[in-house]
């Protein structure tokens, strides 16, 4: 698609090209130019500037010139943590919550996962592909460009790669960028009730295996937390999907100091999320990681938090301020799913960030967009506006400033949305 979009009133989130990501103070710059354009050519984002346009940049054909009208252009959300392929809602264990019962006692009377898993077995993958579809048009029309989709409701290896299979459907039929993660240790199945060793073999042995077999991840993640999988288990599968490609992706410290940061940092993964009880010593041991990244030639670690879901569980916010300070990324994802947060509203995570999470609102949206693009490996194709970056973005009437996005944060400000530079309804 070749497409020369003029009168843009403000063009916001644009980096220079080799800026993949954004740590501590350079967070607080969200970048903008004022009466703007922007020229896309096959889908990507070939030339912006200030008006007027230069003759360079002229003509195109009929039809293929697009006047904002003084409308603000925003790059597409990114969402690096979600559970988008699941099978029915847990609206029961909303209002278990509502009576008082925690995340880990409805686990322990065989809701929470089990519940997802128990549907998700019943469910065809036509069936669990049509409902997710769904779900990747609304995130689509509130702003969302790039997505990673997680297993771990299957929880034995046919319906993990049904999953599996499911996501690779939707990467294929989306305009979505789509990554995939195989999250086989999300909880431990039925069928390995009190055998959680041998669960971890089987997932060693023969579920990692088929995965790398079929081709069906970009990573691989492990609920490393309190009455989950502990960090020699959670370290042994990282291994394990290490010998086929996956980079690491973690769950934790959400529930408890679980050593969730120490893994990921030993096993270079690529984000540690959730992070809702994040302590000293991790902030100190991600400053550490990054301060040896230039001399080790290690990637990224971006600590990623999720705040819909603190939101939905009444449960402490990632310390988000505390990381920014420290001079460390920060990415924040939605972790759209159906038993802690039924929302992929990624505008309503950058509000989140901002009432509960003390950010700045440039400081949220870098965290929405380029960071979280980093914190699944897709920095280098969008999360922001450079040359060469996929023309994923959405589009705002004029505001009366940045900072009214997450202030207001129900009105729907999002009014058009462009994924490899066509509208998308």
């Amino acid at each position: 698609m070749n497409l020369l979009i003029t009168d843009i009133g403000r063009l916001y989130g644009v980096n220079p090209e080799g800026c993949l990501v954004r740590c501590g103070a350079e967070m607080s710059e969200f970048p903008c130019v004022e009466n703007a354009w922007l020229r896309i050519v096959d889908g990507k984002i070939a030339d912006w500037g200030t008006a007027p346009v230069p003759p360079s940049s002229l003509p195109l054909p009929a039809g293929e010139v697009l006047s904002l009208r003084g409308g603000w252009l925003f790059p597409s959300f990114c969402d690096s943590h979600t559970h988008l392929v699941y099978a029915g809602s847990r609206e029961g264990e909303f209002v278990d919550k509502i009576r008082g019962l925690s995340y880990e006692e409805i686990a322990r009377r065989g809701g929470g996962i089990l519940n997802s898993a128990d549907r998700l077995h019943e469910a065809t993958e036509d069936e669990l592909y049509a409902e997710a579809m769904q779900r990747v048009h609304e995130v689509m029309l509130k702003g969302t460009g790039a997505i990673e989709i997680k297993s771990g409701y299957g929880l034995n290896t046919e319906d993990e790669l049904k999953m599996l299979r499911v996501v690779r459907r939707i990467r294929e039929t989306s305009p979505l960028v789509v990554r995939s993660t195989f999250l086989g240790a999300h909880a431990v199945g039925r069928a390995y009730q009190g055998r959680q060793a041998d669960y971890v073999d089987m997932l060693i042995r023969e579920t990692i295996p088929e995965v790398g077999r079929q081709g069906l991840a970009d990573f691989i993640d492990v609920f490393c937390d309190r009455d989950f999988f502990t960090p020699e288990e959670t370290g042994r599968l990282l291994e394990a999907g290490a010998r086929w490609g996956l980079r690491p992706k973690i769950h934790g410290q959400e529930l408890a100091d679980s050593g969730g940061v120490e893994v990921a940092v030993q096993h270079d993964a690529l984000s540690v999320d959730h992070l809702e009880s994040m302590t000293d010593r991790d902030i100190s041991l991600l400053q550490e990681h990054l301060a040896s990244r230039s001399t080790k030639g290690a990637g990224w670690l971006i600590p990623t938090a999720l705040p819909g879901t603190s939101f939905f569980l009444g449960m402490p916010f990632a310390p988000g301020r505390r990381i920014i300070d420290a001079g460390l990324p920060l990415a924040i994802a939605s972790d759209y799913n159906p038993g802690s947060t039924p929302s992929g509203d990624m505008k309503f995570c950058v509000s989140l960030a901002c009432i509960k999470m003390r950010l700045l609102p440039d400081e949220a949206l870098n965290a929405a967009t380029l960071n979280s693009a980093a914190a699944m490996g897709v920095s280098d194709e969008v999360g922001s506006i450079a040359v060469g970056r996929r023309a994923n973005f959405f589009v705002t009437e004029p505001l009366s400033s940045l900072d009214f996005l997450p202030y207001a944060y129900t009105t729907p400000l999002v009014r058009r949305v462009f994924l490899d530079g066509l509208e998308v309804n």
